[in-house]
C-alpha cells in the first residue's frame, strides 16, 4: 500500500481494498456484459432496450470509477483491466448465443441481481471491519442497482 494520511488503520484499509477490488472486478465485468447486450439486442423493443442497456452500462462504469478511486484513496492500487476482471469477477459469463430481447433482458437482470447482492454483502463486510465510508459507497451502489434492476425486470412482468 502507498503511504497516506488517511487515519483508518492499515488493517482496515487492507480489508477495504481487498473487498473493493473484488467488487471493482464485478463492475468492470458487468459493464462489458451489458454492452454485449446493448450491441446485440434485436426485436420489436430494440431501441428501448438498446438505450436502456446503454444507460445502465454508463451507471455501472461510473460505479467502477467510484470503487477504483476509493481503492486508491485508501492507498491501494486499483486493478481494473479486462483480464483482471475476468479472473476475479463473481459474475457468470454472459451467454453469447442468445438472440431475443427477452433473453437479453433476463441475462442482464440475472447479472444485476448478483451485482446488487454482492454490493449488499460488501456493505455489511466493510461496516464490520470499521470502514463506514466504504460501506456508504456500497450502499449508494446497491440503491442504484436496485433501481436499474426494477427498470429491467419491468420488461419481464405482465400487467397483473
Amino acid at each position: 500500500m502507498y503511504k497516506t494520511r488517511n487515519d483508518l488503520s492499515a488493517n482496515i484499509r487492507e480489508q477495504s481494498i481487498a473487498l473493493l477490488q473484488k467488487r471493482l472486478s464485478d463492475a468492470v465485468d458487468l459493464f462489458t456484459q451489458i454492452k454485449q447486450a446493448h450491441w446485440n439486442v434485436k426485436g420489436p423493443n430494440f431501441i428501448a432496450l438498446h438505450e436502456l442497456f446503454d444507460a445502465i452500462a454508463q451507471i455501472v462504469e461510473d460505479q467502477s470509477d467510484l470503487l477504483a478511486e476509493r481503492i486508491t484513496a485508501l492507498g491501494g492500487r486499483a486493478d481494473g483491466t479486462a483480464r483482471v476482471a475476468a479472473k476475479q469477477s463473481a459474475l457468470v459469463e454472459f451467454p453469447l448465443d442468445i438472440s431475443t430481447g427477452t433473453a437479453y433482458v433476463t441475462a442482464v437482470a440475472d447479472r444485476l441481481g448478483t451485482y446488487g447482492a454482492s454490493a449488499r454483502a460488501a456493505i455489511d463486510g466493510s461496516a464490520q471491519f470499521g470502514d463506514a465510508d466504504t460501506a456508504d459507497i456500497f450502499t449508494e451502489i446497491s440503491r442504484e442497482i436496485d433501481k436499474q434492476l426494477w427498470f429491467i425486470e419491468a420488461h419481464l412482468q405482465s400487467d397483473k
